[in-house]
């Protein structure tokens, strides 16, 4: 009867080993597909091995209290070539049956020689057919080697399977599962996504590996409106939070930094991004030294890398080395957002629409009407922290207080 291979599973993108800490079977039992087996305890977690198809347990091969490492051999089963077919499972072959071996050699197993070499390797290399699942990993979470060979085909990433309702162990999402979804969904209406809608996809993907949070501070905008209705021609509202950024960040270096293993690597220049919405999708033109220059010295530039952005022709130097990004969702009327940065950056701070509300004045001893906005700083928690992303907002809310400065 053909043999299968009960083996240590890819627990975790990271993770190489893992300690036996419970056999929740012995020789002889019957099991079925999908069934917890044995558990396992990796430096993050316990988990449960599972069978791959439905046999007689033949051969336990692991010992509780003892480390084994990603595609070791724990045991084999029996099963039937029809359960081996229905299930997809890897066999054993016939040169790798179970050969005696003394006590010693069990104990050393995964240490011997070249020399004394053992086949095991042969016999437990993933194949496209998929590993064993630990029970406790659920939906797409898990995805089998067989399963990432499919998406590869497909060109399909983890977001794009979260909706498939999966039918495997722990309710893993299998190939079958996809077919059926794929087949579902070629009937409904459907258009192709645009490059720069699958460019800005990828970007968000890559962004949101890293721990993000926001925090939000409201800010009185009458002191900017008033000096901005002075000019002319008038400055972008958008360009004074930019200017007030750039000298927030300048004082506080740190805050901009980029995490890079152990180092935290600071700006050469306070290059800031601003955020244009165009059609499909997003370009974010790149102001140079913007700490450095006022804001009706960073007008003409500003406009002119506006307009290059909304007509799509800007280079890419143009949108190349920014440190953050500046977006005013306001102009759409929203009154609360939390923007994502872009991968290469750590910050982006969203501005608000103005709204106008009655705030208290202890100089007249009355509520006056004020315009008042919100602003949103979403950072990388590795490089900031609450309080640090807090103190950076405030900075920059006292700075819009004093227009004349920027």
């Amino acid at each position: 009867m053909p043999q299968v291979p009960i083996i240590m599973p890819q627990l975790g993108e990271s993770i190489a080993e893992a300690r036996i800490v419970r056999l929740l079977i012995g020789v002889g039992d019957q099991v079925v597909a999908d069934q917890d087996i044995i558990e396992v305890e990796t430096n993050k977690a316990t988990m449960s091995v599972t069978t791959l198809c439905g046999g007689t347990i033949t051969e336990i091969r692991g010992v509780e209290g003892t480390n084994y490492a990603v595609g070791s051999l724990l045991g084999v089963l029996e099963a039937t070539a029809e359960e081996i077919e229905r299930t997809g499972s890897p066999t054993m072959g016939e040169e790798s049956a179970p050969v005696s071996k003394s006590d010693e050699e069990e104990e050393n197993l995964h240490f011997r020689q070249a020399d004394q070499s053992y086949e095991e390797p042969k016999l437990v290399e993933p194949s496209i057919k998929g590993l064993p699942v630990p029970a406790g990993t659920k939906g797409a979470h898990y995805l089998s080697p067989r399963m990432r060979a499919r998406m590869d085909e497909l060109g399909l990433r983890g977001a794009d399977i979260s909706a498939i309702a999966g039918s495997g162990a722990g309710g893993r999402v299998t190939v079958e599962d996809l077919e059926k979804f794929l087949e579902y969904i070629s009937e409904w209406p459907h258009s192709s996504a645009s490059p720069m809608r699958l460019s800005v996809a990828d970007a968000m993907l890559r962004s949101w590996s890293r721990p993000l949070a926001s925090v939000g501070l409201p800010v009185v905008l009458d002191s900017v409106l008033e000096h901005r209705s002075r000019q002319n021609p008038k400055p972008g509202l958008t360009l004074y939070v930019l200017r007030a950024f750039s000298i927030a960040l300048a004082e506080e270096p740190t805050t901009a930094g980029f995490l890079i293993g152990e180092k935290t690597v600071h700006p050469r220049a306070y290059d800031i991004g601003v955020a244009v919405q165009v059609e499909d999708g997003v370009m974010v033109p790149v102001l140079r030294n913007v700490d450095q220059h006022t804001v009706p010295e960073l007008a003409e530039e500003y406009r002119h890398l506006v307009a290059a952005a909304r007509e799509r022709r800007l280079t890419p130097d143009q949108t190349s080395g920014g440190i953050a990004t500046v977006t005013n969702f306001g102009t759409f009327g929203l009154k609360w957002g939390t923007p994502i940065p872009l991968p290469n950056e750590t910050l982006i701070l969203g501005l608000a629409a103005g709204i106008k509300k009655p705030k208290w004045s202890d100089e007249v001893g009355a509520f006056v009407p004020v315009t008042e906005t919100e602003l949103c700083l979403t950072f990388d928690h590795r490089v900031v922290d609450g309080g640090g992303a807090g103190l950076l907002l405030q900075r920059i809310g006292k700075l819009l207080q004093y227009p004349e400065n920027l």
